[in-house]
């Protein structure tokens, strides 16, 4: 069960993705925020010091991969381990066999792709060996560990969080294919610069489906002298989707999520609903999508109905967890909540109009009676001299202030009264009259 490269690796008989699969640190993609060079898990794998480790993140980022480089790269035993195929039975024997060689100064790396797939009885069954070190276990996982792994096992083990690649990353990916030897390279492929990157977003982030698409047009792609040419008709036929082709500046791509934005804004849920289909059908990243929409649920929508930004993140969380087209609905979901609910743009303006003061007034001292005074020196200083405790008070409030002076009476929010903001409203304006009545400036 060690991984060994066979006869057959590097060949054309193989899918494209596989032939072109990293061979180390220095061809892999994306990750930058693990692999980058001094981050954590390139150390780790460079020096040969792995841990019980799970990689958790969505298809096609690279979670099989890492574990190959491990492979070429550990001076211990690597064993590649399927959750699909394997039971209590084969479990049993490999961990015997790794107790045995860690009697022996031996050790054991066992590699588990679809960790998840295990039931609570096979994963107990890692948990000794991993516990007195004759193993150590890399599981691979699109499923959040934190609910479908043993807490024991996971608690034994980093988790590392590998995103979903970027356009760029993907774009990049798919023109070392063209290039590379073990890929295109010894053939004339004319593909555009638009079409590659259109195939990079119809991909989501997926390495392996980009390049299996790249694969599929090129192979149906119209023969001549001069070589392959992939056209846009091509593409369209191979991802069965209508190729939504962005110019260099992105422009149709910023059009439609500001049609999507809009849309929400004027209350129409049946224009957000299709300006949403159009993007997610031509292959629009619907993580992407999810946090427009939770921005909006915030700038557009805030405290009028705080409901809104509990929906908006609990569908951000469905998308990034189980992707397209599963997705659709919740989105949908999203956005026609968004556009039916109340409106208000109270938060943004407010923070806005913070913001410009305080970039302008960037030397503005914080009162002394609400500076923090930890040391006796900060006390005899007058930090926190007068401060009044709200929670002492049968109100509540206290009439301290807490703007700096060349800010006093200023009012950065101001809720405009729809849905429950009308209430917010209320409460505010009682809460100044108080404050105007017992003193404050």
């Amino acid at each position: 069960m060690d991984y060994q490269p066979t006869v057959f690796e590097n060949t054309a008989s193989q899918p494209l993705a596989e032939r072109l699969r990293p061979r180390d640190l220095n061809e892999f993609c994306g990750q930058k925020h693990l692999l980058g060079e001094g981050k954590i898990l390139r150390k780790i794998i460079e020096s040969d010091a792995v841990g019980s480790m799970i990689f958790w993140g969505p298809p096609g980022v690279g979670k099989t991969t890492l574990a190959r480089i491990i492979a070429r790269r550990t001076q211990a035993k690597f064993i590649d381990f399927s959750a699909v195929t394997s039971g209590i039975k084969e479990i049993k024997q490999v961990m015997e066999q790794a107790e045995s060689s860690r009697r022996y100064g031996g050790k054991t790396i066992l590699f588990v792709d679809e960790i998840h797939r295990f039931n609570k009885a096979q994963q107990d069954a890692f948990l000794p060996y991993v516990e007195r070190g004759s193993i150590i276990l890399i599981g691979a996982t699109t499923e959040n560990p934190s609910f479908e792994v043993n807490g024991a096992l996971l608690s034994r083990c980093k988790v590392f969080v590998l995103k979903a690649l970027e356009t760029q990353d993907v774009t990049e990916l798919l023109k070392r294919a063209l290039n590379d030897e073990r890929g295109f390279g010894g053939q004339k492929i004319e593909i555009s610069d638009e079409l590659i990157e259109a195939i990079a977003v119809f991909s989501n982030g997926d390495a392996r489906s980009a390049l299996s698409t790249l694969e599929m047009a090129t192979l149906n792609g119209e023969s001549g002298p001069d070589g392959i040419k992939v056209t846009a008709d091509t593409l369209e036929q191979c991802t069965s989707k209508k190729s939504l082709l962005y110019d260099k500046k992105g422009e149709e791509h910023y059009n439609l999520i500001s049609a999507l934005h809009k849309s929400m804004r004027n209350s129409d849920p049946d224009a957000a609903v299709y300006w949403l289909a159009r993007m997610l059908e031509a292959g629009e990243d619907p993580v992407y999508v999810a946090r427009r929409v939770t921005r909006f649920a915030s700038e557009d929508i805030g405290l009028a109905d705080p409901r809104a930004l509990e929906i908006a993140v609990n569908v951000f969380e469905a998308c990034r967890l189980i992707g397209m087209p599963e997705c659709s609905v919740h989105l949908t979901e999203a956005v026609v909540y968004m556009s039916l609910a109340p409106k208000s743009n109270a938060l943004y303006t407010a923070y806005e109009s913070a913001k410009k003061d305080a970039l302008t007034m960037l030397d503005e001292p914080v009162p002394e009676v609400i500076r923090n005074a930890p040391t006796k020196l900060m006390k005899e200083l007058g930090y926190g001299k007068g401060y009044q405790y709200a929670h002492d008070t049968a109100e509540k409030l206290t009439a301290m202030q807490c703007l700096p002076d060349n800010l006093l009476g200023k009012r950065y929010y101001r809720p405009d009264g729809k849905g429950e903001e009308a209430e917010l409203k209320d409460v505010l304006e009682r809460i100044l009259e108080w404050k105007k009545k017992h003193g404050e400036s």
